[in-house]
């Protein structure tokens, strides 16, 4: 990002109560107020995945109090950049905005042990993301 302007990125995942968590977890973390973060789901679940809430405590994120929002077009038209999970959800195209898609295992139901390579594959790809688009 060239501009001065803080970029917004939002991840995407079906049910916003997972994959979608984590990763904006950790870009908030990694980040902190350089970059806005937004998730949200196409079918929001009622809560956040506890197994994905105790993955994230393991690595000193919390993000037990977030909660599954809703997909909107004015959260897609806000965003510089807009990742999808490998869910399947499809967002609305604007014209001048970076999508990607990061195709990751579904936590949903899965135990701890099998949560935490996916939480850390989230991890490797958000600082990916932050050097690619935030300053030295």
């Amino acid at each position: 990002m060239s501009d001065q302007r803080i970029p917004t990125v939002l991840f995407v995942c079906v049910h916003n109560a997972g994959r979608s968590q984590m990763a904006a977890g950790y870009l908030q973390h990694l980040a902190g107020d350089r970059v806005q973060v937004l998730s949200a789901g196409s079918a929001p679940k009622e809560q956040i995945n506890p197994v994905a809430i105790d993955a994230m405590a393991e690595e000193g994120i919390d993000i037990a109090h977030n909660v599954p929002k809703v997909l909107t077009t004015e959260a897609v038209q806000e965003s510089d950049v807009v990742i999808t999970m490998g869910c399947g959800d499809v967002c609305p195209v604007f014209p001048g905005k970076r999508y990607e898609d990061w195709e990751l295992d579904d936590p949903a139901g899965q135990g701890i042990d099998s949560v935490r390579p996916i939480r850390d594959e989230i991890r490797r790809r958000i600082e990916v993301l932050v050097g690619e688009i935030l300053p030295a």
